[in-house]
C-alpha cells in the first residue's frame, strides 16, 4: 500500500510538474522570441553559453551530490543531521563561484568590450546568483522528499517569468546596458526562487496541515544549522554517499555541459555561432525540460522509496519489486514513444519552427540542421533519463564508485569526440557527440537493469520495444512529412506552409490513433496515474 501511495504521489508530481511547466514556459517562450529581435548574436552567446556555464557549474558541483545522497535516505532519518549536511552546499558554492569567476575573468578569452560591454559585472553577478540559489537547498530537498506536488514547479515558474519580464522590459527600454540587464535578471531569478520556498515553509511549518502530515520539522529555526548534544552533527552515511556522488557529479557535469566547455575553453566557434547554437539547443530541449526532467526527478524519488539501495532483487519485498518493474517498463515505453514522435516529426518541421521563432537569423545557415540533429538527440535523452533514474536510485556506494571510473573514461572520450566532430562538421558536431555520449550511458544503465532483474521473472526492458504496427506508422509519417517539407516549405509563402502543417497534423493524428490501438497497457497506465 505504501508503494502504491508513493506511485500515485509521484505520478501526480510528474504530471503536475509537466503541465505547470508547459503553462509558464509558454509565456517565457514568447518573451524570449521577442528579445531575439533586439539583441546581437554575440551578446546572446556570452550570456547563454559563457555566463550560464559559470552559474550552472558552480551550482551543480556544490549541490548535486548532496541532493542525490539526501533523497536516498529513509523517512525515519534524523532530519536535523541531514539539514546540517545540506547547508554545506553554501560554502561549497562560495568556493566554486570564486574559483570559476577567477578563471572566467583571467584565464579565458574576454569578449570585445565594444561588442559585449560589462563582462566583469556579468561574471560577478552570475557567480553571486549561484550562492543565492544554494541558500534554498534544504527547503528544496525537504519539498522533494515529502512530495510537495506543486511547490517546486510554481517556485521555478514564477522565478523564470519574473526574470523574462524584467529582461524584456530592460532590453526594449535600455538595450545599451548590455550585460547589466542579464545580471539583474539572473539575480532576480534566484532571489524569487529562494523566497518562494522560504515563504511557503514559513507558512507551512507548525500549521495544522503539517501536524496532520507528521512533518518532521516543527519550527523554522530547525531549518538552520543546529548543534545537537546527543546526536552527531552530520549524517555521516549520507556524507560518505555524497562524496561518492560528488566524484560522479563532476564527471556528469562535463558530460551534460560538455559542448559548452569545449566552446568556452577551446574557442572552436565564435560567440555569435555560440548564441545561435544555444538558442537552437534550448528550443530543441523544450520537451526534455517540460516532460523528461519532471519524470526523471519524480520517479527517482519513487524508486528510492519503493526499493532499498544496495539490495539485490531477491532480498526486496516482492510486491514492491513487481510494482517497480511494471512502472519502469511503462515509463520506458512512454518516454520512448515521446522521443520517437519528436524525432520523426522534428525532422520535417525544424526549419519552419526556427523561422517562426527567430526569423532568418535562426532559419538560415546551420540552424535547421542543428534542430534536426537535436530531434534525434531528444530520443536518446528520453531513454537515458529513465534508465539512469532507476540505476542511480538502486546503486550502492561501491557501485557508484565503480561507475565513476566509467564516467571518467566516457568524459575524456566525449570531449575528444566533441572537439574533432566540431572541427569536421561545425556546431552540429556537438549534438552528434552528445548522441554518442548518451548511447554509451544508456548501454551501461540497461546492462545494470538487465543484471538486476535477471534472477526474477520481470523484464522491464521490454518497454523499449514498441509494436511493429506503430513502428510502421512512424516510418510512413516520417517519409510523408519529409516530402511535404521539400515541396511546401519554407520559402513558398504561408499557403504552402499551412499545407505542410496540415499534412503533418494528419500524419500525427494517424500515428496517435495507432498508438492508442497498439499500446493499450501504456494508455491505461497514463490514464490511471
Amino acid at each position: 500500500m505504501a508503494a502504491r501511495a508513493a506511485l500515485q504521489q509521484t505520478a501526480r508530481l510528474a504530471s503536475s510538474s509537466a503541465l505547470l511547466q508547459v503553462l509558464f514556459r509558454a509565456v517565457t517562450f514568447g518573451l524570449n522570441a521577442l528579445t531575439l529581435r533586439w539583441l546581437s548574436r554575440e551578446l546572446l552567446g556570452v550570456v547563454s553559453v559563457r555566463l550560464t556555464l559559470l552559474y550552472s557549474t558552480a551550482v551543480f558541483l556544490a549541490r548535486e551530490a548532496f541532493r542525490r545522497a539526501c533523497l536516498s535516505g529513509s523517512a525515519e532519518r534524523s532530519w536535523a543531521a541531514t539539514i546540517n549536511l545540506l547547508w554545506l552546499t553554501v560554502p561549497l558554492g562560495v568556493f566554486w563561484s570564486v574559483f570559476l569567476g577567477f578563471v572566467w575573468l583571467h584565464v579565458l578569452e574576454v569578449p570585445d568590450p565594444a561588442v559585449v560591454p560589462h563582462y566583469g559585472v556579468g561574471v560577478v553577478a552570475f557567480g553571486l546568483s549561484a550562492v543565492v540559489e544554494l541558500l534554498g537547498e534544504p527547503f528544496w530537498v525537504l519539498a522533494q522528499a515529502h512530495l510537495f506536488v506543486r511547490l517546486k514547479v510554481i517556485a521555478e515558474s514564477l522565478s523564470i517569468v519574473s526574470k523574462c519580464i524584467l529582461t524584456v522590459i530592460l532590453v526594449i527600454l535600455y538595450p545599451q546596458w548590455g550585460l547589466y540587464i542579464f545580471s539583474m535578471a539572473q539575480l532576480l531569478y534566484t532571489s524569487v526562487l529562494v523566497m518562494c520556498y522560504v515563504i511557503y515553509f514559513a507558512m507551512f511549518v507548525g500549521s495544522p496541515e503539517a501536524t496532520k502530515k507528521s512533518f518532521p520539522i516543527t519550527r523554522m529555526k530547525s531549518l538552520l544549522p543546529t548543534l545537537m548534544e546527543d546526536k552527531t552533527f552530520l549524517n555521516w552515511k549520507e556524507a560518505r554517499l555524497a562524496w561518492s556522488f560528488f566524484k560522479q557529479s563532476f564527471l556528469k557535469q562535463i558530460l551534460t555541459e560538455g559542448e559548452r566547455y569545449v566552446m568556452t575553453f577551446l574557442n572552436v566557434i565564435n560567440f555569435g555561432d555560440q548564441g545561435v547554437y544555444d538558442i537552437v539547443n534550448n528550443l530543441g530541449s523544450l520537451v526534455a525540460r517540460f516532460i523528461f526532467l519532471p519524470i526523471e526527478e519524480s520517479f527517482y524519488v519513487f524508486f528510492a522509496k519503493v526499493l532499498e539501495r544496495g539490495k539485490n532483487v531477491k532480498d526486496q519485498k516482492q510486491d514492491d519489486v513487481a510494482m517497480a518493474a511494471n512502472v519502469l517498463e511503462l515509463l520506458l515505453k512512454l518516454v520512448l514513444l515521446i522521443g520517437l514522435t519528436i524525432t520523426v516529426f522534428g525532422y520535417a518541421f525544424s526549419q519552419l519552427a526556427l523561422d517562426i521563432y527567430g526569423g532568418s537569423m535562426l532559419s538560415s545557415g546551420t540552424g535547421p540542421d542543428l534542430l534536426r540533429c537535436y530531434s534525434l538527440y531528444v530520443l536518446f535523452l528520453a531513454v537515458n533519463g529513465v534508465t539512469e533514474c532507476f540505476t542511480f536510485a538502486l546503486m550502492c556506494k561501491e557501485e557508484v564508485d565503480r561507475y565513476n571510473f566509467v564516467m571518467l573514461a566516457l568524459s575524456f572520450t566525449f570531449l575528444c569526440i566533441s572537439y574533432f566532430l566540431t572541427r569536421w562538421h561545425g556546431s552540429v558536431g556537438f549534438i552528434l557527440a552528445n548522441c554518442f555520449n548518451m548511447g554509451i550511458r544508456i548501454a551501461h544503465s540497461t546492462h545494470y537493469i538487465y543484471d538486476y532483474f535477471k534472477e526474477s521473472s520481470y523484464r522491464p526492458l521490454t518497454g523499449l520495444l514498441p509494436s511493429p504496427f506503430l513502428i510502421l506508422a512512424y516510418i510512413v509519417s516520417g517519409g510523408i512529412t519529409a516530402f511535404s517539407e521539400e515541396f511546401f516549405c519554407c520559402d513558398k509563402g504561408w499557403t504552402a506552409r499551412l499545407i505542410h502543417i496540415s499534412i503533418g497534423a494528419l500524419c500525427f493524428a494517424a500515428t496517435t490513433v495507432t498508438m492508442f490501438c497498439t499500446e493499450t497497457k501504456l494508455i491505461h497506465f497514463v490514464r490511471s496515474q
